[in-house]
């Protein structure tokens, strides 16, 4: 009877957690304020007003704690508790390429946007409601009929979009060189690794807000501008959460957590930023070369 309580399997069965439930109350709690920061006339709830900025950071503060205080609880459990056994490490795995998955169909619906603006810039849409037509909207009114917009002067791609995608490429050099020199119990070549390839994140991030604040057209009001952004925007704030995820993986190296066979916090980081360099190369090809028009 003394082995009753004795782990006999390879699974990692989780202690309650109050981490779920944090983290769904505060992401209600943001999106909340969002809608009410949105709302030109406010968002009011049983007669009281919301204040939708102060509500939006309530909830992203709670998101964030939620984020730092569960991946914690993880980490103890690899590091201090030993739980992650192979079984538990390749089921983290599958979990992770299944993410990556869901983000690569989120930027498909992105390039599915600005390739249907671009191969059919005279297209002419019908607006409905139920059976009730609407109106028509022509594209040609927007687009002048051509792509890029006739009165859009785009960006240059041998300029700052080359000197970024380089640095991108560079980065995925340096963090193929951590993961090496990781496997091969080389520390000091993982940190360097690791930092260089944080920098080169921040570079890039800097960078493109330069080009931004260059740009000739904006976000409204533009057609051009709504796909551009949308695209690019979002990649670069992937761009911003993997240099963080990358900075925590360096700080985990300084403290001693990863080992030739137990290192997947790095791994999934490193996989997300190869992830972050593959759409950007694709986002270089499409939009900035195949789609550029007179340079700015």
């Amino acid at each position: 009877m003394g082995d009753a309580h004795t782990k006999k399997h390879d699974y990692h069965l989780v202690d309650p957690s109050p981490w779920p439930i944090v983290g769904s109350v505060s992401a209600l709690v943001m999106a909340i304020g969002a809608i009410a920061f949105m709302r030109p006339d406010g968002f009011e709830i049983a007669g009281l007003t919301l204040d939708g900025p102060y509500i939006f950071i309530a909830g992203m503060i709670g998101i964030l704690y939620t984020m730092y205080a569960w991946w914690a609880d993880v980490i103890r459990e690899s590091v201090q508790e030993g739980q992650h056994t192979p079984v538990v490490k390749l089921h983290l795995r599958y979990g992770m390429i299944l993410f990556i998955a869901s983000e690569v169909m989120f930027f498909v619906a992105w390039f599915w946007a600005y390739f249907d603006a671009a191969f059919f810039p005279n297209d002419i849409r019908t607006i409905a409601s139920t059976d009730l037509v609407v109106g028509l909207v022509n594209r040609a009114e927007a687009t002048g009929g051509q792509w890029p917009p006739v009165d859009v002067k785009t960006f240059d791609p041998w300029s700052l979009p080359l000197i970024n995608t380089l640095i991108l490429l560079l980065s995925g050099t340096t963090v193929t060189w951590a993961h090496h020199a990781l496997l091969e119990n080389n520390r000091q070549g993982l940190i360097w690794g690791l930092s260089l390839t944080v920098f080169l994140g921040l570079i890039f991030t800097a960078l493109q807000i330069l080009e931004y604040s260059h740009a000739a057209f904006s976000f409204s009001g533009s057609l051009y501008g709504a796909t551009f952004y949308m695209a690019t925007g979002f990649h670069g704030f992937h761009v911003i959460v993997g240099t963080i995820c990358l900075a925590v993986m360096l700080f985990r190296a300084y403290a001693g957590h990863f080992t030739p066979k137990s290192h997947f916090g790095f791994e999934a980081a490193a996989w997300y930023w190869h992830f972050v360099d593959v759409v950007w190369l694709f986002l270089f090809a499409a939009i900035y070369v195949w789609g550029a028009g007179t340079p700015h």
